[in-house]
């Protein structure tokens, strides 16, 4: 039998727990996860190979980009929300075994819920629900889809029982209505088991004018129909209060989701979804049946703290790895990284954009390594939509903070590829510009010659031997003697290839120098403090006070 697309066929292995024994929907379930093999799991699948770092400027910017999408550092709050997930996905079968009769219990139950329009309404008084909800909280950027994404992905969405010809949906993940409606969250959900299964639920269901308890009930027993082990709601803060009839209501619902469904629920969101759950007391408790997450930004340690044994030194000092820069240093210096947090407060989904516009950035400007001046550049530049939020989190006003808590970080892929667009032509812009100097007139005869055919790697040496030799003249007197050079083949290699050492740097192009040369220095300075501060941390200013002071306690 040939399984569709995305469908594994089941097969069971003893967990060794006798609560998940003899259950075939947790038993055809990948095993549990020691914490070290999850980190593996979890992690990334970035390839780096060391010739990449030599490619054209347009394909590195293809390379660097990846880190979008691909980068992920597992971290202690990866391993807590996956924990939680497991726990909540296996322990929801518990309940409903379908070897034992209980799961078919719960589709009795919810046709004579169906059958008698009462949410409340059974068949069977023993069956109980052993689901339970939890509420995940973070700001925008904080990395609450991709994580969740990663750890769903350990798991087959769709598992094949032939022993009982039964399809179980491991889990199903559908946003909420940007227009705040209950009955559309609904509508949502039949659309998704449509998609995955083929399925014409919308038909049957969405395309009928229920109420949102019909619905309900609906979901209820097309969740239990198809074992649905985990129902991930994303994006809850859309909903709106007013559209849904209050928070009360609305936690309500989520709520009869898991009781009467008996699926675990995860409600995802950000700050802006917090009064659902803390309307009051007795509503918060209910709303986080396995507790809450909350995801804050990335914190700095304190001056005592080790920054590599911190989570943003974990994640900084992975994300650096990935640099496809000639000059890149091995280390990150504590300069850039504090300024690489002040610019990102530590909101993951900032700092891998900053990083990726900034290495994009110093591959452009011939640079070949991040610094300061670049890291500060991108973000005036680049990333303006964000800093008020970035402002509200630097002054630690909650009132502020929760103004901005919803703000989303700018289309940086959009960008990404406006400028490998671009690159084709200003590549070659840039290097010509860089191989004559600046010189326009040089460039402009460059263009011209190569225009008409002529090689370009012939010319180059041609263009900079007559504008040695004939400085005075201009382009129309000096085209007539390049092309007599490039006939005649009269130039030697000797003439035609100049030495590193005494090719002249233009003050504009030191900042593509090595990082220990003192004119790099003098490039990624803003003023003589800054400057003289450099010469210093280099080691260059000898420092006379300390010697002094050495000298007189000698």
């Amino acid at each position: 039998m040939t399984l569709p697309s995305g469908m594994v066929e089941a097969r069971y292995r003893d967990i060794g727990l006798a609560q998940y024994a003899g259950n075939p929907f947790i038993e055809a379930l990948p095993p549990i996860l020691e914490r070290k093999h999850l980190r593996t799991a979890l992690g990334s699948t970035i390839q780096m190979r060391p010739s990449d770092v030599y490619l054209d400027q347009h394909s590195r910017i293809h390379v660097i980009s990846q880190l979008l999408d691909r980068f992920f550092q597992p971290l202690a709050r990866h391993i807590e929300l996956e924990s939680k997930i497991s726990i909540m996905l296996r322990q929801g079968y518990v309940g409903r075994n379908l070897a034992n009769g209980n799961h078919a219990a719960h589709i009795q139950n919810g046709y004579e819920r169906l059958m008698q329009k009462d949410l409340s309404a059974f068949r069977f008084e023993h069956v109980e629900s052993t689901a339970k909800s939890l509420a995940f909280i973070g700001c925008s950027g904080s990395g609450k889809t991709s994580s969740l994404n990663r750890i769903l992905g350990t798991y087959p969405q769709l598992i094949y029982h032939p022993q009982y010809n039964f399809t179980q949906i491991v889990f199903l993940k559908i946003d909420c209505p940007h227009d705040g409606s209950l009955k559309n969250l609904c509508h949502n959900f039949f659309r998704e088991i449509d998609t995955r299964l083929g399925t014409n639920y919308v038909r049957r269901y969405v395309e009928k004018r229920h109420s949102v308890e019909t619905l309900i009930a609906l979901m209820a027993q097309v969740a239990n129909t198809h074992a649905i082990g985990l129902l991930v709601i994303d994006e809850i803060q859309h909903l709106s209060l007013k559209a849904s009839g209050g928070a009360e209501k609305m936690l309500n619902f989520f709520v009869t989701l898991v009781n009467e469904i008996s699926v675990p629920v995860v409600m995802v969101g950000t700050p802006k979804a917090r009064p659902i759950f803390e309307a009051d007391l007795r509503s918060a408790r209910r709303g986080a049946g396995f507790g809450s997450i909350l995801w804050e930004p990335l914190t700095q340690p304190d001056a005592d703290t080790d920054v590599n044994n911190s989570e943003w030194g974990a994640f900084t000092n992975k994300l650096w790895q990935y640099q496809w820069l000639t000059k890149a240093p091995d280390a990150i210096s504590e300069e850039l990284r504090d300024l690489w947090f002040d610019l990102s407060q530590g909101i993951m989904d900032v700092v891998i954009k900053l990083f990726v516009l900034s290495q994009i950035r110093a591959v452009i400007k011939g640079t070949e390594r991040i610094t300061p001046a670049i890291m500060k550049s991108v973000y005036q530049d680049e990333l303006k939509p964000i800093h008020p939020m970035i402002e509200a989190l630097r002054s630690k006003d909650p009132n502020k903070i929760a103004r901005y808590s919803d703000l989303t970080v700018p289309a940086v892929d959009k960008k990404i590829l406006e400028l490998s667009l671009l690159l084709d032509s200003a590549q070659d812009r840039i290097s010509i510009s860089q191989r004559f100097g600046g010189n326009e007139q040089a460039i402009r005869l460059f263009g011209m010659l190569s225009d008409m055919g002529y090689e370009s790697n012939l010319l180059e040496p041609l263009i900079l031997r007559a504008f040695e030799e004939h400085p005075s003249l201009m382009i129309p007197d000096l085209m007539p003697i390049i092309l007599t050079w490039y006939k005649e083949g009269a130039i030697t290699r000797e003439k035609t290839t100049k030495k590193p050492q005494e090719k002249r740097i233009r003050k504009e192009d030191w900042h593509t120098l090595d990082s220990d040369d003192l004119r790099f220095l003098h490039s990624q300075a803003a003023n003589e403090d800054e400057l003289y501060t450099a010469l210093k941390s280099a080691g260059v200013i000898f420092d006379t006070a300390s010697w002094l002071a050495q000298s007189n306690q000698g």
